[in-house]
């Protein structure tokens, strides 16, 4: 079986591992960047996205670049502190939970693709624009399931056109996928008005040394967690008039100390947060973005994963496990139904199949439960907070937690007790 990945992601190059170790060996992913570099800022890996990572054997290699995240704490605009609560080992779980550059993590899958498939199972600079089944016929929501072989069209930069061939195409091709606008061309963005600003600045350790804190309300608020010794990752969101901008764009820039003007009071004993956004050397805008869950994940050969099947709004830190989990999901429903590399067209179409049945479901439901959380969800505890009954705005957010954990697959109990998604190779 012949697998073409586009997108060398977090889900593109996490698929290519779990594909690899199930026994699956022609497995390619296209890169439509010109090269693999550690851009971009932090990420959260919770236990259910760190489990997967650690069973295909990269668990010391996390360990090394990631800051293992010891506790969540809620705070309101004043400093005060809402509610917390343990993270990773110390509540309970098998596997921890680390904050990280996403670029490191990029790297780290990256290298680990090139020494277990081989230096060329990566082509950089090739973006995937559409597919044919082998036939002529295009490749849709009316194709059968039983498809034949696709013919694969991918352009680099210079504008020059190549063609593969494979039996299995998964777009991996992030939150403005070309090859999910192919086969869904009315699928598009939106924005609910906020804004997202991010940005890495080196300091001093805060509360822990190892702590995430999410501060302020349905307003204005801010996340910050360090990624690796004495750097801080934060993230600044608040509601803005006007047109948003490009949706989709990650790669806006502007003055951090910009930023910091809108929290230009929120200086507390513990974390002086105005001091950490303008101490950044850059910061980068974006205007947050989703889709309405889709329907289909699977169209003939073609299988969506991560943001090109559920961009999301990126709370509860489950928009890379979430890929993750897909990647994994994808290598063991497709192993389970055939003997790797010699896998028949049947036990493709079940393979896939039982993916989408596995996947689509939980990860549309995260979607949505991402929208209630930046809306509704801060906006009750918000209330409760100016009313200052911290006590209740504390029982909501641990009830609400609790529900989230569950939702998204990382309740201690479940994850713990969960057979594994590995599969050994035939």
């Amino acid at each position: 079986m012949r697998t073409l990945i586009a997108g060398g992601g977090i889900g593109g190059l996490t698929a290519a591992l779990s594909l690899h170790a199930a026994g699956f060996s022609q497995v390619q992913v296209l890169e439509a960047a010109s090269q693999i570099r550690q851009v971009g800022v932090g990420v959260n890996l919770p236990p259910h996205a760190v489990r997967e990572l650690t069973e295909l054997g990269l668990g010391d290699a996390l360990a090394q670049v990631g800051i293992p995240t010891s506790e969540l704490a809620y705070y309101d605009r004043r400093g005060q502190l809402i509610w917390s609560e343990v993270r990773g080992k110390a509540a309970g779980y098998r596997w921890p939970q680390y904050s990280i550059h996403r670029g490191k993590l990029q790297q780290l899958l990256y290298d680990a693709v090139k020494a277990r498939l081989g230096p060329q199972a990566v082509l950089t600079d090739r973006r995937g624009t559409g597919m044919q089944a082998a036939a002529g016929k295009g490749v849709g929501a009316g194709v059968a399931a039983a498809a034949a072989a696709l013919q694969v069209q991918v352009r680099n930069h210079a504008g020059d056109t190549f063609e593969h061939s494979a039996d299995l195409l998964v777009a991996a091709d992030g939150i403005r996928s070309v090859l999910r606008q192919a086969v869904m061309p009315a699928q598009g963005l939106a924005t609910n008005g906020w804004m997202m600003y991010r940005g890495i600045t080196p300091g001093a350790p805060f509360l822990s040394g190892t702590s995430m804190v999410i501060i302020g309300d349905e307003h204005l608020r801010v996340v910050v967690y360090p990624i690796e010794p004495g750097v801080n990752n934060w993230l600044l969101v608040r509601p803005v008039d006007g047109d948003a901008g490009e949706l989709g764009n990650w790669n806006r820039e502007m003055d951090p100390a910009q930023v910091a003007a809108h929290v230009a009071d929120w200086r507390f004993d513990w974390l002086d947060v105005p001091a950490l956004i303008a101490g950044s050397e850059k910061a980068w805008l974006y205007p947050m973005a989703d889709f309405d869950p889709i329907p289909q994940w699977v169209f003939g050969r073609l299988a969506l994963l991560g943001d090109a099947a559920h961009a999301m709004y990126p709370f509860g830190s489950n928009g890379a496990s979430q890929a993750i989990l897909d990647a994994r999901v994808l290598a063991w429903a497709l192993a389970r139904q055939g003997k790797g590399d010699a896998a028949t067209d049947a036990a493709i179409d079940a393979g896939l199949a039982a993916y989408e049945a596995e996947r689509r479901p939980v990860a549309s439901a995260v979607q949505l439960a991402n929208r209630r959380q930046a809306g509704d969800v801060m906006a009750r505890i918000s209330a409760l907070v100016r009313q200052d009954a911290h006590g209740a705005a504390k029982d909501e957010l641990k009830a609400v937690e609790a529900q989230y954990k569950k939702l998204a697959g990382f309740d201690a109990e479940t994850l713990n007790q969960r057979a594994s998604w590995s599969v050994e190779a035939p």
